[in-house]
């Protein structure tokens, strides 16, 4: 024998048809309808609610009239399909005062047929509000860097020749010379970033011999090393006005975090080190200096003490 769900639902406990009733699996079309939420959508940037649907839907038939449902169904339709294809929230709409004239400018810089990439006649289409002033300082600036990794890179030699025999002190240039080079790195990929030229100038040759004979090779070097970490950080403090006076806050943003904070601790590393050296004095206290300097830099940049 079997039972229907209707005589299923009379034949059980009231608590249980209620518990049926309230979870949707029995009871009219017109609470089954009810316990329905209503149909929600998205349009633009809002939500939007749409009432529910008659709970029997007109039925056109085949000679074109229509059967069952009611008016007022008929017109809720009509709204719902209305709303459907209506789309409401927030539309962008470029400030055409303002946005115009940037578009102009880079349709006459696409559009030009001289305009091709690689060509001397392009510009920067990236570049905003960068000074031409702010543009030759970072040349200057990277000219700069290169020129004392140059040096440095002259002192590393120096100190690695056999009638010279101060590992650690090479080392110790050879970190200074591969710093500077990775500084004009950073500003080079910063010309490039706010659409400038980079123009790299002449690099001078610098000194081969660093005998003294008074102060000995390891304090002449460190003392012109100083030298050179404190004119730059002056050179950096220059660039930084520069920026400043050009009102290039990102400029002067990247001049601190990256440059000038770290050129302030270079140049009191070197200070130390020209103290150190001057303690020890020329011959065996010098020997005992290259030994610290070589565990510090000499593993780290390959050079074997």
């Amino acid at each position: 024998m079997q039972l229907t769900t209707a005589a299923i639902a009379a034949t059980a406990p009231p608590s249980t048809r209620v518990r049926r009733l309230r979870s949707g699996f029995i009871g009219s079309a017109e609470s089954a309808a009810a316990a329905v939420p209503p149909r929600r959508w998205l349009s633009g940037m809002g939500r939007r609610v749409l009432p529910p649907a008659a709970a029997v839907p007109p039925f056109k038939g085949t000679d074109g009239t229509s059967t069952g449902g009611s008016a007022a169904a008929g017109a809720a339709g009509a709204v719902h399909a209305s709303q459907t294809d209506t789309q409401t929230g927030l539309v962008f709409q470029p400030i055409g005062e303002e946005v115009r004239p940037l578009v102009a400018d880079l349709d006459e810089q696409l559009m030009n047929p001289a305009s091709e990439p690689g060509c001397a006649g392009t510009r920067s289409m990236a570049r905003s509000g960068y000074s031409v002033d702010v543009e030759a300082a970072f040349n200057e600036q990277i000219s700069i860097e290169l020129t004392m990794s140059y040096i440095y890179t002259s002192m590393y030699a120096f100190f690695s020749r056999d009638d010279v025999g101060l590992p650690g002190f090479a080392a110790y240039f050879r970190h200074n010379s591969d710093e500077e080079r990775h500084h004009a790195r950073l500003l080079l990929d910063y010309q490039t970033q706010r659409g400038g030229r980079v123009k790299l100038l002449p690099l001078a040759a610098p000194e081969t011999e660093y005998w003294h004979a008074e102060k000995g090779d390891a304090l002449h070097a460190t003392e012109l090393a100083l030298s050179l970490e404190k004119l730059n950080f002056t050179k950096l403090r220059e660039l930084h006005t520069v920026a400043q006076a050009a009102g290039d806050a990102d400029a002067t943003h990247f001049i601190e975090d990256y440059l000038l904070h770290e050129q302030s601790k270079d140049v009191k590393a070197a200070a130390v080190l020209v103290s150190q050296v001057h303690r020890a004095g020329r011959g065996h206290g010098v020997f005992h200096l290259d030994r610290v300097l070589s565990e510090e830099y000499g593993n780290k940049e390959g050079v074997i003490a």
